[in-house]
């Protein structure tokens, strides 16, 4: 049997796992029914996540299999909610204690998380369809300076131990790869590597 049918027999277990599990999720539901803005902010986080996913499922099942198998997902999702909300009802079903997301950051909607371990996001604000990676750390150089915080625009892509720090500004349809450094600005449509980040590519 090969590796893809040996994921989508996993898959399908753990898709049953979470159905039968339904009941721990009802508050967690309940909220993302009940709050508009919040609910399609997280069905473009489902639908992001879907792209390293091989079953065909309706919203429903995905929100469920996310937050009953992936705990980066439940660290995202009660950040969408709230701290109070997140308060009353994620002290159960925990996300990550080592993939942290500032209070006060605003994320656009379409987040994927691969395997966020040991990062930290502490941006001004973020756009939609965001993409990182374990050993992210996005902050300001001074601790309590949330004024001079990174802002990152829509379609970003961060690659494993990347570092954004201070009042830079990273622009649309932008990749950071792999050990970036980044405490300049970077304009639209461009790939950066290095520490510091540099150019190498223009994308069109």
């Amino acid at each position: 049997m090969n590796a893809n049918k040996m994921r989508k027999i996993q898959n399908i277990i753990r898709v049953l796992f979470s159905v039968i599990f339904f009941w721990l999720y009802i508050p967690h539901i309940f909220f993302y029914l009940f709050l508009p803005e919040k609910k399609k902010l997280i069905k473009n986080d489902v639908e992001a996540c879907l792209e390293s996913f091989n079953l065909k499922l309706n919203d429903f099942f995905c929100l469920l299999f996310f937050l009953h198998t992936d705990r980066y997902f439940r660290t995202l999702f009660y950040h969408r909610l709230g701290p109070v909300i997140s308060l009353l009802i994620g002290w159960y079903r925990p996300g990550d204690r080592y993939f942290v997301i500032s209070k006060t950051t605003t994320i656009g909607g379409g987040v994927y998380l691969a395997h966020p371990f040991s990062t930290e996001i502490n941006a001004k604000s973020i756009g939609k369809n965001f993409k990182c990676r374990h050993l992210t750390t996005i902050g300001n150089k001074k601790d309590g300076d949330n004024d001079n915080r990174p802002i990152i625009g829509d379609n970003v892509t961060l690659g494993v131990n990347v570092t954004i720090i201070g009042p830079v500004h990273i622009g649309d349809n932008v990749i950071i790869g792999a050990g970036c450094v980044v405490v300049k600005d970077i304009p639209n449509n461009c790939v950066v590597v290095g520490n510091p980040a540099r150019i190498i590519k223009q994308l069109t």
